[in-house]
């Protein structure tokens, strides 16, 4: 993808110096996000030697949670120029967003992009790593621990700068979503169905398909608009939504697939819709809803 000379957003906020994971001191936010966890263990000797091995896991650049049952482990050395360049990249991603859609959409809202190392607090509460690049719409921002790029390069087999944007374009399609009253629809119905899991899962697979298809549609645009694309670009987006379909995942977690279980539709499906909107651009042709 070509991006070198071209602008970066101003909406970007760059937690990775402050959030966790990454040694140094945690902030306020750090802190408060772990006191639920934090206080039982305040009761005991035992408790406090926990915190303190946290608190030594923590400043080595390891995840604490790892040490008290939660998940995650080690966090990789960060190289900061590589780091710095990715995030100089995404932010250029993002920049491409806010132009293809301000033009495309009447009376578009930015979102800002978040980029945090370890984990953060969002506006939806406790943000971690594990849980991978997500959309807020309470605060509409984006969540980005620029470390999910590495492994979906290496544990998914799916490199590439054009997968990388791809992600950042499937947010930012919940964020178009959020701006249609699409997720707020979508969040009635669920609280309709009660423990309806089956049907809220199917609902959620038509909002992940739809925000694959305007990922596509702004590829198509900020490519006729700004010629960005180089060859094997589209290549790499479509390998990427393959390699995280919820039956790739499925089988390779746990041998099996559970298609009821699904919450963001299959390979296919995923390959389908980013493909329907690269290739026309209309976001009309994105209703996964019909």
């Amino acid at each position: 993808m070509k991006w070198e000379d071209e602008r970066q957003s101003s909406n970007v906020e760059d937690r990775r110096a402050s959030s966790g994971g990454g040694g140094g001191m945690p902030s306020m936010g750090m802190m408060m996000a772990f006191w639920p966890i934090i206080r039982p263990l305040l009761r005991t000797k035992f408790g406090w030697m926990i915190i303190g091995l946290g608190v030594v896991a923590y400043m080595a650049g390891y995840n604490p949670l790892a040490l008290i049952g939660g998940q995650g482990g080690s966090v990789a050395p960060v190289d900061k120029a590589k780091d710095d360049k990715s995030a100089a990249f995404i932010s250029t991603v993002l920049a491409s967003t806010e132009d293809v859609w301000k033009k495309e959409l009447r009376g578009y809202r930015e979102p800002v992009m978040v980029l945090f190392r370890g984990s953060t607090q969002s506006g939806c509460g406790f943000a971690s790593a594990q849980m991978g690049p997500f959309y807020c719409p309470a605060d509409q921002k984006v969540y980005l621990d620029l470390g999910f790029f590495d492994e979906l390069a290496s544990r998914h087999n799916a490199p590439g700068d054009f997968a990388q944007a791809y992600v950042l374009a499937h947010e930012v399609g919940h964020h178009i979503q959020n701006l249609q009253g699409t997720l707020e629809k979508v969040q009635q119905a669920k609280q309709q169905w009660g423990g309806q899991s089956t049907k809220a899962n199917a609902l959620q697979v038509k909002v992940e398909l739809q925000a694959d298809c305007y990922a596509g549609a702004w590829a198509y645009h900020a490519h006729n608009e700004f010629d960005i694309l180089e060859p094997g670009d589209a290549e790499e987006a479509l390998r990427a939504a393959s390699a995280i379909g919820d039956d790739t995942l499925q089988r390779q977690a746990q041998g099996t697939v559970r298609p009821d279980a699904f919450t963001h539709g299959s390979s296919a499906q995923r390959v389908e819709w980013f493909r329907r909107g690269f290739t026309s651009g209309d976001i009309g042709a994105c209703n996964t809803f019909q």
